[in-house]
């Protein structure tokens, strides 16, 4: 959704060696306003867009596509898609009606510009085991492609709206990833119960006076669904607010 930064410029060093010499990596930048609440920040939404031209140009990136929202949807535009299984936990529980947008314009997207691979970030688990599920299920002739999550030095995961915070949100931000880790060791030492482990990663988080959590779960991995004992491919998912500002974060567990 543009204001781009070294997370999606991850994304694009994939696709170029996906793409190979022969192929072509284009990026897509859309503010999806159905992936918005009412109310939500689709307005405020930052849209650097010369400076994301720029971003895409020094990235060796052959095709921008930046559509307009009456080009991609229609006055009296009335289909969308659903996903009913794995979009009924973490956000798709607290944003009813996200993932509908998400695979809604995924699927035009991928419609309009035919690629043979995209890929998407795995800091949106949700949203990558999601499209994958819409690709497969709707048969998509389409690999997707997950990259790691790329942090700042702190261990913030980078994302868009890290610069909505303000000094002291940014300077407690990170304690997200700290919490996780805390779970994640836990695991790592042998402790199975999930109550335990996200006892763990509260006692973390509540360490900072700004955070205020919207979920932490321990879930299967592909299934999405909570999970009473960690087990292998499970994963640990956070989403909290630092002021007006949603942050969400993961970590696979061994």
């Amino acid at each position: 959704m543009g204001a781009l930064h070294r997370g999606h410029l991850e994304l694009i060093r994939l696709a170029h060696g996906v793409a190979g010499i022969e192929g072509e990596v284009a990026v897509s930048i859309f503010v999806n306003p159905l992936q918005f609440a009412p109310g939500g920040d689709f307005e405020k939404y930052p849209r650097p867009e010369t400076k994301d031209e720029e971003f895409c140009r020094a990235a060796g990136v052959d095709i921008l596509f930046r559509p307009s929202a009456d080009e991609m949807y229609a006055a009296d535009s009335s289909v969308a898609i659903d996903e009913n299984a794995l979009s009924a936990t973490l956000c798709g529980k607290s944003r009813p009606g996200h993932f509908r947008g998400v695979c809604t314009v995924v699927a035009k997207l991928f419609h309009i510009l035919s690629p043979d691979a995209a890929v998407f970030g795995e800091k949106d688990f949700q949203q990558l085991a999601i499209i994958r599920r819409m690709v497969r299920d709707l048969n998509f002739q389409i690999e997707i492609i997950g990259a790691s999550t790329v942090r700042e030095a702190d261990g913030l995961a980078c994302s868009s709206r890290n610069q909505y915070l303000s000094a002291v949100e940014r300077e407690q931000a990170p304690i997200l990833r700290s919490a996780l880790e805390n779970g994640a060791r836990l695991v790592a030492g042998g402790e199975r119960s999930a109550p335990t482990i996200i006892a763990a990663a509260r006692k973390v988080i509540d360490t900072s006076s700004l955070a205020r959590i919207d979920y932490l779960e321990l879930v299967n991995a592909e299934t999405l669904q909570p999970l009473e004992t960690a087990q292998p491919n499970s994963l640990i998912a956070v989403a909290a607010f630092f002021g007006q500002t949603r942050l969400i974060d993961n970590i696979l567990l061994p």
